[in-house]
């Protein structure tokens, strides 16, 4: 079997034969140059590792050089994998590598990833081509577009020439630990799961590998830990927010005088009324929107082999459309409860008793059709502005630098803001709705909207937003450092 291979070495291509046993058809000169250039290579990587200068390289070291190589890995990533190169590569267990241990561990790192080079390059002419990475994507389990296939490979390629040299390839993954391409995909697409409080427009896709394992299943728990952690630390400003949107013209209300009016009628701890139902629908919400999620994907792509932007949004938005409506009960509830007085009701099961008792059961559905409709132009200008922003960024970079983790958490903030504006009138009258004590007290969707209008003008659309606004930084922060922590706990 041909399995040859061309790879660059200092500026120098060498033909190499891989055989079964290993059998390099080379010449004595070739693979003494080849050797000469490998050991000045790594010389030159130890030096630049070795920040003080000692001739030996520590953890801490490793760190640096690794929170410097890709800002798409998270803290907790850089001090494993450093830990993990020490522990490798460190023969005479004192816990720091010299040259000789260090080059050692390199020599049979770099097998490892020519090997997955080889694998990915299946027409053997020495470059992997998007096709290939598409190809290898979709064998995984990851449906992609060529286009995104293409962006993947322009996050290595430094000539330029949109395929990837066995140089760039061995470069960008010279100290990434592991040399499985499952593990080598996950690093190279890094993505997040932060909760800002409102659903993800589209879930994130997952290889086969992930999914058969439970890897899937255990980042959808670190995410909805990290919702209910944000969503408790910022519970205070969302019921600001659907009191003003509620009762904020009626009482002359804003966020400080709301809160204070809230503490004076139930104490500190009515601050977090209804925070319980926003926490317990994150679980069912989330499983059935990835469920839903990755059915109609399958049904969408059919005999097609990829699925494109468009299919995606529509996928992620129909999901959506599912999970909120069988979570919406709860949505009415966790208002109702909001806007409660203490004592009103004893806790969830009771204000859903009571809202079924007075209005029947169709009044765990108010609301319902603007919610609906605000679900197409928030996520819509959301996935729209954040793929537009990535990939600003990444053309920025010559497309070489990984967006990392403050670029994506920058571009998820501001699209996710940019969704809430256009879609938040939509939200603010299915709120009012949800709050009505019957169905004959504000009228119906359009009439409510056309009401508020016409007494409070564009202002009152827009009533509320503002504790909005203010809780979708904390609430990124908050929730990125515990699905990081989340992740690590459950072995992800």
């Amino acid at each position: 079997m041909d399995n040859r291979i061309s790879y660059s070495l200092d500026e120098k291509t060498v033909e190499r034969e891989i055989f079964d046993e290993d059998d390099i058809n080379t010449t004595p000169t070739q693979r003494l140059d080849m050797a000469d250039a490998q050991k000045k290579r790594f010389q030159k990587l130890f030096d630049r590792l070795d920040i003080n200068k000692d001739g030996r390289i520590e953890a801490s070291e490793l760190a640096i050089a690794l929170r410097a190589s890709s800002g798409a890995i998270s803290e907790d990533d850089v001090k494993v994998f450093a830990k993990g190169i020490i522990a490798d590569a460190d023969q005479d267990e004192d816990k720091v590598l010299d040259f000789a241990e260090f080059a050692a561990y390199m020599q049979e790192h770099e097998e490892g990833l020519r090997l997955a080079f080889s694998d990915l390059d299946k027409n053997k002419d020495g470059r992997i081509e998007p096709s290939e990475v598409k190809a290898a994507l979709t064998k995984l389990g990851l449906s992609v577009t060529m286009q995104e296939a293409v962006n993947l490979t322009k996050r290595i390629d430094k000539d330029g020439s949109v395929s990837l040299s066995w140089s760039e390839w061995r470069d960008f993954f010279q100290l990434y630990p592991s040399t499985h391409l499952e593990d080598m995909v996950r690093y190279w697409r890094k993505s997040l799961m932060i909760d800002i409080g409102d659903s993800l427009t589209c879930p994130p896709d997952f290889t086969s590998e992930e999914k058969q394992t439970g890897r899937a299943w255990k980042h959808l728990v670190a995410g909805g830990l990290a919702g209910a952690i944000s969503r408790t630390f910022t519970a205070p400003l969302d019921r600001v927010k659907i009191m003003l949107q509620v009762h904020g013209s009626k009482a002359n209300m804003g966020i400080l005088s709301g809160l204070k009016q809230m503490i004076k009628e139930g104490g500190v701890k009515s601050l977090w009324r209804g925070n319980g139902t926003n926490i317990i629908k994150i679980a069912p919400e989330s499983a059935m929107k990835f469920a839903a999620y990755e059915q109609i994907k399958r049904m969408l792509k059919g005999d097609s082999t990829e699925i494109s932007i468009v299919e995606r949004f529509a996928a992620g938005s129909s999901a959506g459309a599912i999970a909120q409506t069988c979570i919406y009960p709860l949505e009415v509830i966790k208002t109702r409860l909001a806007v409660s007085q203490t004592g009103q009701f004893k806790g969830i099961l009771d204000c859903g008793i009571k809202v079924v008792q007075q209005s029947g059961p169709l009044a765990l559905f108010r609301g319902y059709l603007p919610n609906l409709i605000g679900i197409i132009p928030y996520a819509g200008i959301d996935l729209t502005i954040y793929e537009t922003m990535k990939q600003i960024y990444i053309k920025k970079n010559g497309g070489n630098k990984d967006p990392g983790v403050l670029v994506l958490m920058a571009c998820g903030t501001f699209s996710s803001t940019c969704g809430q504006l256009a879609s938040y009138p939509l939200a603010l009258v299915r709120t009012r709705l949800q709050a009505q004590a019957t169905v004959e007290a504000q009228g119906g969707m359009i009439t409510l909207a056309a009401s508020i209008w016409k007494q409070e003008g564009l202002r009152g659309l827009y009533r509320g937003i503002a504790p909005n606004f203010l809780k979708v930084l904390p609430a990124v922060s908050i929730s990125y450092v515990i699905y990081e922590r989340s992740k690590t706990w459950l072995g992800i």
